[in-house]
């Protein structure tokens, strides 16, 4: 089955302003997700990772992705098709407390070419 990665960007502000029963339900569509295998959780503060030519790693503090909104968090689902997984993610928090979700599928790790070989 493809596997698909959400992405949902959101702030305390919208999720304030979205009505209670709303915000609940979401949470509990997350619930049901997770019981169905989801894979989701909180982002924390990211770091960068960078090994050029293999010739020594650097890191640095802070995110790559830049978003009006902050990254909240990341789920990993199996879905059978993309209009299957934007149903699943059209009814996650951050979909309904004013923030963006995205939907990436993922290709096959064997597969580096469509994954631009990283």
């Amino acid at each position: 089955m493809p596997t698909f990665i959400m992405i949902g960007y959101g702030d305390q502000e919208g999720y304030d302003r979205t009505d209670t029963a709303t915000r609940d339900t979401a949470h509990a569509h997350d619930d049901r997700l997770r019981a169905g295998g989801a894979r989701m959780g909180v982002a924390g503060a990211p770091v960068q990772v960078r090994n050029h030519d293999a010739a020594g790693t650097e890191t640095a503090d802070g995110p790559f992705m830049q978003s009006s909104l902050p990254v909240a968090g990341f789920t990993v689902i199996e879905s059978s098709s993309l209009d299957e997984a934007i149903a699943m993610a059209s009814q996650t928090p951050c979909a309904v407390a004013h923030g963006v979700v995205e939907v990436w599928p993922l290709g096959s790790t064997l597969d580096s070419d469509s994954a631009g070989g990283h």
